[in-house]
Protein backbone atom coordinates (compact mmCIF):
# COMPACT_ATOMS: atom_id res chain seq x y z
CA UNK A 1 0.00 0.00 0.00
CA UNK A 2 1.62 3.44 -1.44
CA UNK A 3 1.00 6.59 0.79
CA UNK A 4 0.47 10.03 -0.77
CA UNK A 5 -0.62 13.02 0.13
CA UNK A 6 -4.30 14.13 -0.88
CA UNK A 7 -4.36 16.52 -3.22
CA UNK A 8 -7.14 18.32 -5.82
CA UNK A 9 -5.16 18.20 -9.15
CA UNK A 10 -6.70 15.75 -11.23
CA UNK A 11 -10.10 16.51 -13.49
CA UNK A 12 -13.08 14.90 -12.81
CA UNK A 13 -15.48 13.86 -15.80
CA UNK A 14 -18.81 16.07 -15.78
CA UNK A 15 -20.82 12.95 -14.87
CA UNK A 16 -18.05 12.11 -12.18
CA UNK A 17 -18.77 15.29 -10.25
CA UNK A 18 -22.65 15.34 -10.55
CA UNK A 19 -22.96 12.12 -9.67
CA UNK A 20 -20.93 12.71 -6.73
CA UNK A 21 -22.70 15.59 -5.54
CA UNK A 22 -25.86 13.81 -5.70
CA UNK A 23 -24.59 11.10 -3.63
CA UNK A 24 -23.36 12.89 -0.93
CA UNK A 25 -26.42 15.14 -0.10
CA UNK A 26 -28.43 12.32 -0.11
CA UNK A 27 -26.39 9.40 1.86
CA UNK A 28 -25.35 12.51 4.61
CA UNK A 29 -29.33 12.95 4.99
CA UNK A 30 -29.73 9.26 4.97
CA UNK A 31 -27.06 8.91 7.61
CA UNK A 32 -28.10 11.87 9.61
CA UNK A 33 -24.66 12.31 11.44
CA UNK A 34 -26.16 15.36 13.30
CA UNK A 35 -28.82 12.92 14.84
CA UNK A 36 -25.65 10.62 16.30
CA UNK A 37 -25.26 13.70 19.14
CA UNK A 38 -28.27 12.06 20.54
CA UNK A 39 -26.45 9.88 23.02
CA UNK A 40 -24.05 13.00 23.97
CA UNK A 41 -26.10 14.66 27.14
CA UNK A 42 -24.89 18.02 26.23
CA UNK A 43 -25.94 18.07 22.61
CA UNK A 44 -28.73 15.91 22.83
CA UNK A 45 -31.09 18.89 22.34
CA UNK A 46 -29.35 19.58 18.83
CA UNK A 47 -30.26 16.06 17.44
CA UNK A 48 -33.74 16.36 19.07
CA UNK A 49 -34.16 19.33 16.70
CA UNK A 50 -32.44 18.39 14.08
CA UNK A 51 -35.16 15.24 14.21
CA UNK A 52 -38.19 17.54 14.37
CA UNK A 53 -37.32 19.57 11.77
CA UNK A 54 -36.63 16.31 9.00
CA UNK A 55 -40.31 14.90 10.57
CA UNK A 56 -41.69 18.30 9.48
CA UNK A 57 -40.31 18.87 5.94
CA UNK A 58 -40.94 14.96 5.48
CA UNK A 59 -44.46 16.05 6.56
CA UNK A 60 -45.05 18.49 4.58
CA UNK A 61 -43.53 17.48 1.28
CA UNK A 62 -45.71 14.43 1.81
CA UNK A 63 -48.84 16.06 1.94
CA UNK A 64 -48.20 18.77 -1.11
CA UNK A 65 -46.29 16.29 -3.49
CA UNK A 66 -45.91 12.82 -2.45
CA UNK A 67 -48.95 12.10 -1.12
CA UNK A 68 -47.95 8.12 0.30
CA UNK A 69 -50.70 8.31 2.88
CA UNK A 70 -52.77 11.15 3.89
CA UNK A 71 -51.58 10.39 7.77
CA UNK A 72 -48.48 8.97 7.84
CA UNK A 73 -47.53 6.02 10.31
CA UNK A 74 -44.19 6.63 12.13
CA UNK A 75 -41.25 4.01 11.85
CA UNK A 76 -42.23 1.86 14.81
CA UNK A 77 -39.51 -1.16 14.85
CA UNK A 78 -40.24 -0.78 10.92
CA UNK A 79 -38.96 0.88 8.52
CA UNK A 80 -40.94 0.09 5.78
CA UNK A 81 -43.87 2.30 7.06
CA UNK A 82 -45.68 4.68 5.05
CA UNK A 83 -43.38 7.39 6.61
CA UNK A 84 -40.05 5.63 5.38
CA UNK A 85 -41.15 5.90 2.15
CA UNK A 86 -42.16 9.51 2.15
CA UNK A 87 -39.05 9.78 3.95
CA UNK A 88 -37.34 8.33 1.08
CA UNK A 89 -38.94 10.01 -1.85
CA UNK A 90 -38.17 13.45 0.40
CA UNK A 91 -34.23 12.26 0.77
CA UNK A 92 -34.42 11.32 -3.57
CA UNK A 93 -36.14 15.08 -3.82
CA UNK A 94 -33.73 16.86 -1.77
CA UNK A 95 -30.33 15.28 -3.10
CA UNK A 96 -31.69 15.36 -6.85
CA UNK A 97 -32.78 19.58 -6.48
CA UNK A 98 -29.46 19.96 -4.24
CA UNK A 99 -27.31 18.54 -7.09
CA UNK A 100 -28.86 20.45 -9.81
CA UNK A 101 -28.11 23.64 -7.66
CA UNK A 102 -24.79 22.86 -6.54
CA UNK A 103 -23.84 21.99 -10.34
CA UNK A 104 -24.79 25.25 -11.23
CA UNK A 105 -22.96 27.14 -8.95
CA UNK A 106 -19.59 25.25 -8.10
CA UNK A 107 -17.46 24.85 -11.05
CA UNK A 108 -14.49 22.84 -9.12
CA UNK A 109 -12.18 20.16 -10.96
CA UNK A 110 -12.87 17.69 -8.34
CA UNK A 111 -13.92 17.03 -5.32
CA UNK A 112 -11.20 14.51 -4.04
CA UNK A 113 -10.63 15.70 0.01
CA UNK A 114 -14.83 15.94 0.21
CA UNK A 115 -15.10 12.39 -1.51
CA UNK A 116 -12.77 11.18 0.91
CA UNK A 117 -14.34 12.16 3.93
CA UNK A 118 -17.39 11.35 2.88
CA UNK A 119 -15.70 7.60 2.10
CA UNK A 120 -14.90 7.97 6.34
CA UNK A 121 -18.52 8.92 6.97
CA UNK A 122 -19.98 6.23 5.36
CA UNK A 123 -17.24 3.50 6.63
CA UNK A 124 -17.66 4.43 10.02
CA UNK A 125 -21.44 4.78 9.68
CA UNK A 126 -21.54 1.05 8.34
CA UNK A 127 -19.26 -0.36 10.87
CA UNK A 128 -21.30 0.84 13.69
CA UNK A 129 -24.71 -0.70 11.98
CA UNK A 130 -22.58 -3.69 11.71
CA UNK A 131 -21.34 -3.78 15.15
CA UNK A 132 -24.69 -2.81 16.59
CA UNK A 133 -26.68 -5.88 14.97
CA UNK A 134 -23.50 -8.21 15.52
CA UNK A 135 -22.80 -8.00 19.30
CA UNK A 136 -26.41 -8.26 20.22
CA UNK A 137 -26.29 -11.48 18.06
CA UNK A 138 -23.45 -12.25 19.98
CA UNK A 139 -25.35 -12.86 22.93
CA UNK A 140 -28.72 -14.10 21.09
CA UNK A 141 -30.69 -11.41 21.90
CA UNK A 142 -32.23 -10.29 18.83
CA UNK A 143 -33.50 -13.62 17.52
CA UNK A 144 -35.29 -15.67 20.41
CA UNK A 145 -35.30 -19.29 20.64
CA UNK A 146 -39.31 -20.35 19.87
CA UNK A 147 -41.10 -19.70 23.04
CA UNK A 148 -43.74 -22.20 24.46
CA UNK A 149 -46.68 -20.06 23.29
CA UNK A 150 -44.71 -20.08 19.47
CA UNK A 151 -44.36 -24.23 19.52
CA UNK A 152 -48.36 -24.87 20.26
CA UNK A 153 -48.87 -22.40 17.11
CA UNK A 154 -49.38 -24.43 14.11
CA UNK A 155 -46.90 -23.73 11.21
CA UNK A 156 -49.39 -22.31 8.83
CA UNK A 157 -50.17 -19.85 10.96
CA UNK A 158 -47.08 -17.73 11.10
CA UNK A 159 -45.91 -15.32 9.34
CA UNK A 160 -42.83 -15.21 7.15
CA UNK A 161 -41.37 -12.47 9.41
CA UNK A 162 -42.02 -14.41 12.54
CA UNK A 163 -41.13 -18.15 10.61
CA UNK A 164 -37.58 -16.88 9.57
CA UNK A 165 -37.22 -15.17 13.07
CA UNK A 166 -37.43 -18.46 14.92
CA UNK A 167 -35.58 -19.77 12.12
CA UNK A 168 -32.16 -17.99 13.58
CA UNK A 169 -33.15 -17.92 17.23
CA UNK A 170 -33.64 -22.07 17.24
CA UNK A 171 -29.69 -22.32 16.77
CA UNK A 172 -27.75 -20.27 19.15
CA UNK A 173 -24.66 -21.21 17.20
CA UNK A 174 -25.93 -20.27 14.05
CA UNK A 175 -27.32 -16.61 15.89
CA UNK A 176 -23.96 -16.28 17.18
CA UNK A 177 -21.91 -17.22 13.91
CA UNK A 178 -24.17 -14.85 11.87
CA UNK A 179 -23.11 -11.83 15.06
CA UNK A 180 -19.59 -12.57 14.40
CA UNK A 181 -19.08 -11.92 11.21
CA UNK A 182 -21.10 -8.97 11.06
CA UNK A 183 -18.93 -8.03 14.56
CA UNK A 184 -15.78 -9.14 11.91
CA UNK A 185 -16.92 -6.55 9.18
CA UNK A 186 -17.55 -3.39 11.84
CA UNK A 187 -14.01 -3.87 12.82
CA UNK A 188 -12.82 -4.40 9.73
CA UNK A 189 -13.78 -1.52 8.59
CA UNK A 190 -12.63 1.23 11.39
CA UNK A 191 -8.72 0.36 10.10
CA UNK A 192 -7.82 1.77 6.67
CA UNK A 193 -5.47 -0.81 5.99
CA UNK A 194 -8.40 -3.47 6.20
CA UNK A 195 -10.92 -1.40 4.85
CA UNK A 196 -11.76 -3.07 1.39
CA UNK A 197 -11.90 -6.55 3.12
CA UNK A 198 -14.01 -5.70 5.75
CA UNK A 199 -16.44 -3.57 2.98
CA UNK A 200 -16.12 -7.24 0.61
CA UNK A 201 -17.56 -9.03 4.22
CA UNK A 202 -20.06 -6.10 4.95
CA UNK A 203 -21.37 -6.35 1.22
CA UNK A 204 -21.60 -10.23 1.51
CA UNK A 205 -23.07 -10.30 4.72
CA UNK A 206 -25.76 -7.59 4.18
CA UNK A 207 -26.51 -8.99 0.85
CA UNK A 208 -27.95 -11.81 2.62
CA UNK A 209 -29.80 -9.82 5.29
CA UNK A 210 -31.44 -7.43 2.19
CA UNK A 211 -32.43 -10.92 0.62
CA UNK A 212 -33.97 -12.52 3.75
CA UNK A 213 -35.53 -9.43 4.05
CA UNK A 214 -37.28 -9.15 0.78
CA UNK A 215 -38.10 -12.77 0.48
CA UNK A 216 -39.44 -13.41 3.88
CA UNK A 217 -41.72 -9.50 4.12
CA UNK A 218 -39.15 -8.92 7.09
CA UNK A 219 -40.00 -4.85 7.39
CA UNK A 220 -36.56 -3.50 7.48
CA UNK A 221 -36.06 -4.04 3.24
CA UNK A 222 -35.51 -0.55 2.93
CA UNK A 223 -32.79 -0.25 5.47
CA UNK A 224 -31.13 -3.44 4.57
CA UNK A 225 -31.16 -2.45 0.86
CA UNK A 226 -29.33 1.36 1.84
CA UNK A 227 -26.65 -0.89 4.32
CA UNK A 228 -26.35 -3.10 0.76
CA UNK A 229 -25.77 -0.45 -1.46
CA UNK A 230 -23.32 1.50 1.59
CA UNK A 231 -21.00 -1.14 1.39
CA UNK A 232 -20.79 -1.57 -2.45
CA UNK A 233 -20.17 1.90 -2.32
CA UNK A 234 -16.84 1.44 0.12
CA UNK A 235 -15.35 -0.91 -2.65
CA UNK A 236 -16.21 1.65 -5.84
CA UNK A 237 -13.19 3.54 -5.07
CA UNK A 238 -11.17 0.24 -5.52
CA UNK A 239 -13.51 -0.88 -8.26
CA UNK A 240 -10.83 -1.06 -11.05
CA UNK A 241 -8.21 -3.05 -9.30
CA UNK A 242 -10.50 -5.14 -8.01
CA UNK A 243 -11.84 -6.30 -10.99
CA UNK A 244 -8.23 -7.03 -12.68
CA UNK A 245 -7.35 -8.85 -9.76
CA UNK A 246 -10.43 -10.66 -9.28
CA UNK A 247 -12.16 -11.00 -12.80
CA UNK A 248 -9.96 -10.30 -15.62
CA UNK A 249 -6.73 -11.80 -14.11
CA UNK A 250 -4.69 -8.99 -14.54
CA UNK A 251 -1.87 -7.10 -12.93
CA UNK A 252 -2.99 -4.36 -10.30
CA UNK A 253 -1.00 -1.70 -8.27
CA UNK A 254 -1.17 -1.45 -4.36
CA UNK A 255 -3.97 0.72 -2.77
CA UNK A 256 -3.04 4.32 -2.65
CA UNK A 257 -3.46 5.32 1.04
CA UNK A 258 -4.07 9.20 1.14
CA UNK A 259 -2.80 10.93 3.84
CA UNK A 260 -4.71 14.60 4.80
CA UNK A 261 -2.17 17.56 4.46
CA UNK A 262 -2.44 20.57 7.39
CA UNK A 263 -3.20 20.50 10.78
CA UNK A 264 -5.11 16.88 11.03
CA UNK A 265 -2.72 15.09 12.99
CA UNK A 266 -2.46 11.51 13.56
CA UNK A 267 -3.21 11.97 17.20
CA UNK A 268 -6.93 13.51 16.45
CA UNK A 269 -7.20 10.63 14.24
CA UNK A 270 -6.39 7.77 16.59
CA UNK A 271 -8.41 9.53 19.25
CA UNK A 272 -11.16 9.34 17.56
CA UNK A 273 -11.06 6.35 15.92
CA UNK A 274 -10.48 4.96 20.03
CA UNK A 275 -14.00 7.08 21.16
CA UNK A 276 -15.57 5.20 18.37
CA UNK A 277 -14.06 2.01 19.50
CA UNK A 278 -15.22 2.69 23.03
CA UNK A 279 -18.96 3.81 22.18
CA UNK A 280 -19.61 1.35 19.71
CA UNK A 281 -17.52 -1.81 20.84
CA UNK A 282 -16.26 -2.03 24.12
CA UNK A 283 -18.65 -0.16 25.87
CA UNK A 284 -22.09 -1.86 23.79
CA UNK A 285 -19.85 -5.38 24.84
CA UNK A 286 -19.50 -4.71 28.39
CA UNK A 287 -23.30 -4.11 28.87
CA UNK A 288 -24.77 -7.37 27.71
CA UNK A 289 -22.42 -9.26 29.12
CA UNK A 290 -23.55 -7.70 32.42
CA UNK A 291 -27.12 -7.78 31.59
CA UNK A 292 -26.70 -11.61 30.43
CA UNK A 293 -25.57 -12.34 33.99
CA UNK A 294 -27.37 -10.44 36.17
CA UNK A 295 -30.74 -10.52 35.04
CA UNK A 296 -33.43 -11.11 37.89
CA UNK A 297 -36.15 -13.84 37.57
CA UNK A 298 -39.44 -12.57 37.36
CA UNK A 299 -42.01 -13.91 40.20
CA UNK A 300 -44.10 -16.11 37.92
CA UNK A 301 -47.25 -18.14 38.66
CA UNK A 302 -46.34 -21.58 36.72
CA UNK A 303 -44.49 -22.33 33.24
CA UNK A 304 -45.43 -25.19 30.92
CA UNK A 305 -48.90 -25.91 28.83
CA UNK A 306 -52.00 -26.01 30.31
CA UNK A 307 -55.35 -27.32 28.81
CA UNK A 308 -58.78 -25.78 29.97
CA UNK A 309 -60.77 -28.67 32.18
CA UNK A 310 -63.69 -25.56 33.17
CA UNK A 311 -64.61 -22.21 31.86
CA UNK A 312 -68.04 -21.43 33.46
CA UNK A 313 -69.38 -17.53 33.05
CA UNK A 314 -68.99 -16.75 29.01
CA UNK A 315 -72.25 -17.64 27.02
CA UNK A 316 -69.91 -16.20 23.62
CA UNK A 317 -68.10 -19.48 22.59
CA UNK A 318 -65.56 -17.51 20.58
CA UNK A 319 -64.20 -15.50 24.00
CA UNK A 320 -63.93 -19.40 25.70
CA UNK A 321 -60.26 -20.28 26.25
CA UNK A 322 -58.99 -23.87 24.95
CA UNK A 323 -55.66 -23.58 26.50
CA UNK A 324 -53.17 -21.36 28.49
CA UNK A 325 -49.39 -21.36 28.12
CA UNK A 326 -47.28 -19.74 30.87
CA UNK A 327 -43.74 -18.87 29.52
CA UNK A 328 -40.67 -18.96 32.26
CA UNK A 329 -41.43 -15.07 31.99
CA UNK A 330 -44.43 -13.25 33.24
CA UNK A 331 -46.07 -13.79 29.53
CA UNK A 332 -47.85 -16.13 27.75
CA UNK A 333 -50.83 -16.71 25.39
CA UNK A 334 -54.50 -17.93 25.18
CA UNK A 335 -56.63 -19.82 22.03
CA UNK A 336 -58.90 -17.77 22.13
CA UNK A 337 -59.96 -14.90 19.32
CA UNK A 338 -60.88 -12.61 22.36
CA UNK A 339 -59.87 -9.49 20.84
CA UNK A 340 -59.61 -8.07 25.01
CA UNK A 341 -55.90 -9.51 24.35
CA UNK A 342 -53.15 -9.21 22.10
CA UNK A 343 -54.05 -11.19 19.25
CA UNK A 344 -51.49 -12.38 17.14
CA UNK A 345 -51.57 -16.04 14.88
CA UNK A 346 -55.01 -17.15 16.10
CA UNK A 347 -54.01 -16.79 20.31
CA UNK A 348 -54.37 -13.92 22.53
CA UNK A 349 -51.21 -12.81 23.99
CA UNK A 350 -50.85 -11.43 27.36
CA UNK A 351 -48.25 -10.16 30.49
CA UNK A 352 -49.35 -10.39 33.90
CA UNK A 353 -47.91 -9.67 37.48
CA UNK A 354 -47.96 -11.62 40.29
CA UNK A 355 -49.37 -10.61 44.11
CA UNK A 356 -48.62 -13.91 46.14
CA UNK A 357 -49.89 -11.76 49.36
CA UNK A 358 -53.47 -11.85 48.02
CA UNK A 359 -53.34 -14.52 45.69
CA UNK A 360 -53.88 -12.13 42.75
CA UNK A 361 -52.58 -12.11 38.82
CA UNK A 362 -53.36 -9.31 37.03
CA UNK A 363 -53.36 -9.36 33.17
CA UNK A 364 -52.04 -7.08 30.32
CA UNK A 365 -51.88 -6.43 26.92
CA UNK A 366 -47.97 -5.98 27.53
CA UNK A 367 -44.96 -5.34 29.73
CA UNK A 368 -45.72 -1.84 28.67
CA UNK A 369 -49.02 -1.90 29.46
CA UNK A 370 -49.67 0.31 32.56
CA UNK A 371 -53.81 -0.42 32.38
CA UNK A 372 -54.81 -3.61 33.68
CA UNK A 373 -57.24 -5.92 31.91
CA UNK A 374 -58.52 -8.03 34.89
CA UNK A 375 -57.81 -9.28 37.90
CA UNK A 376 -58.33 -12.78 38.96
CA UNK A 377 -57.64 -15.13 42.19
CA UNK A 378 -55.82 -17.97 42.00
CA UNK A 379 -55.36 -21.30 43.72
CA UNK A 380 -53.07 -24.39 42.87
CA UNK A 381 -53.76 -27.14 44.88
CA UNK A 382 -50.68 -28.40 43.47
CA UNK A 383 -48.21 -27.89 40.41
CA UNK A 384 -50.22 -29.34 38.05
CA UNK A 385 -53.35 -27.62 38.83
CA UNK A 386 -54.50 -24.13 38.79
CA UNK A 387 -58.27 -22.45 39.30
CA UNK A 388 -58.81 -18.69 38.36
CA UNK A 389 -61.58 -16.78 39.65
CA UNK A 390 -62.68 -13.28 38.65
CA UNK A 391 -64.49 -10.80 36.45
CA UNK A 392 -63.27 -10.53 32.60
CA UNK A 393 -65.34 -7.76 31.17
CA UNK A 394 -68.55 -8.04 33.29
CA UNK A 395 -68.94 -11.67 33.48
CA UNK A 396 -67.82 -13.35 36.83
CA UNK A 397 -65.81 -16.35 35.26
CA UNK A 398 -64.46 -19.00 36.58
CA UNK A 399 -61.26 -21.52 34.74
CA UNK A 400 -59.81 -24.14 35.73
CA UNK A 401 -56.31 -25.14 33.93
CA UNK A 402 -54.88 -28.59 34.21
CA UNK A 403 -50.87 -28.98 33.25
CA UNK A 404 -50.56 -31.04 30.00
CA UNK A 405 -46.91 -32.85 29.05
CA UNK A 406 -46.78 -31.54 25.97
CA UNK A 407 -43.66 -32.85 23.58
CA UNK A 408 -42.30 -30.25 21.37
CA UNK A 409 -39.65 -32.15 19.49
CA UNK A 410 -38.64 -28.38 17.55
CA UNK A 411 -37.71 -27.74 21.52
CA UNK A 412 -34.85 -30.64 21.74
CA UNK A 413 -32.36 -29.03 19.61
CA UNK A 414 -31.83 -31.96 17.76
CA UNK A 415 -28.49 -32.64 16.06
CA UNK A 416 -26.80 -35.93 14.28
CA UNK A 417 -24.00 -36.30 12.82
CA UNK A 418 -25.25 -39.68 11.00
CA UNK A 419 -28.39 -38.55 9.77
CA UNK A 420 -30.80 -41.83 8.65
CA UNK A 421 -34.05 -41.31 9.95
CA UNK A 422 -34.25 -37.66 11.59
CA UNK A 423 -37.02 -36.05 9.24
Amino acid sequence: MTTMTLQATNHWAWWRKVLFRFSCIYLLLYMSPLSWLGGIPVLSWFSDYYGEAENWLVNLANANLFHIKDVLVPLNGSGDTSYGYAQLCFFLLTALVGAVVWTIFDKRANYAIAYYWLLVAVRYYVAMVALRYGIIKLFGQQMIFPPLSALATPLGDLLPMRFSWYFIGYSTPYQFFSGAVEAVAGVLLIFRRTSTLGAFVAASVFLNVMMMNLCYDIPVKLFSIHLFLFSTFLLLGDAKRLLNFFVFNRPTQPAVRYTLPGTWSKRGQLALKAAFVLLFLVIPVYEFAVSSTQGSKPKTLATGFFSVEQFRGSSVDSLRWKDVVFEPSTSGSILTSDTLFRQRYRRGYFNYKLDSLTNTITFRKNSFDTTALFTMHYTMPDTNHILLRGKIRTDSVIVGLKRQNRHFQLAERQFHWLSEANR
